[in-house]
């Protein structure tokens, strides 16, 4: 929720004032992005197709919409609410935990540029820890679990196909807690929420947890980062 996050926040500001600009910029061992296998097993989108979309949860939202947003390839990235119902999908409700709603980020993607098993792959990398069990860092409960929704019966396929070959390949040196849920619906998330990283740069929680995933992105995947982020105001 906001006010926890806002202690964290003032929290933030006090480690940054002892351990000054390096521990905002960079990631500690457990949040350092991994370098990790692509997934053998990829979806094969329709030649017709030039626009498709995936659904990731992976705590907070503002961080996971932030690293996608500046990833070649992707058209915009909205932050949201995914696997509960619509009459509980807003902010203060889903932080209680019992509505079955993940903060969540639909990703809309060129599938020309890039692949849907690229995107998992940018997800298991960079954008959050998948062996963490409902919770994302400083964040706790479901709200925060690691999930992916697929749009599809292909997406589901190569989804839990890609965890298998990571966890037999010991790659995290924990079990993936990472959960597949297909059939549920996504819900845009309140417009203060959209685009936060970027427009709240200095926020000790975006500097502390966020940042450093764009750093690794752009240290993992060079040719995939782009500089100018897809934002969802500017699409508007």
């Amino acid at each position: 929720m906001i006010r926890s996050r806002s202690m964290l926040a003032l929290a933030g500001v006090v480690m940054l004032l002892a351990f000054g600009a390096r521990l905002a910029l960079s990631p500690s061992a457990a949040e350092e992005g991994r370098a990790i296998p692509p997934p053998v097993l990829d979806e094969q989108a329709a030649d017709s197709a030039t626009t498709e979309v995936a659904v990731l949860a992976g705590g907070c939202f503002w961080g996971v919409q932030g690293v996608f947003q500046h990833v070649d390839g992707v058209i915009g990235a909205v932050s949201g609410y995914a696997g509960g119902e619509a009459g509980t999908a807003q902010y203060e409700k889903v932080g209680s935990g019992r509505t079955g709603h993940a903060e969540s980020v639909r990703v809309i993607f060129d599938p020309r540029k890039i692949s849907y098993g690229r995107i998992l792959q940018i997800y298991f990398s960079v954008a959050h820890d998948p062996t963490e069990l409902n919770r994302q860092g400083p964040d706790v409960g479901p709200q925060y679990r690691s999930t992916v929704f697929p749009a599809s019966d292909e997406q589901a396929r190569v989804a839990k196909a890609y965890i298998a070959q990571l966890d037999a390949a010991r790659v995290f040196g924990r079990t993936i807690a990472t959960t597949i849920e297909p059939g549920r619906a996504f819900y845009p998330a309140e417009d203060y929420h959209q685009d936060f990283l970027t427009r709240n740069p200095h926020n000790p929680y975006i500097m502390i947890n966020d940042l450093p995933k764009l750093a690794e992105l752009k240290r993992l995947f060079p040719k995939l980062y782009r500089d100018k982020p897809a934002l969802v105001f500017a699409s508007r």
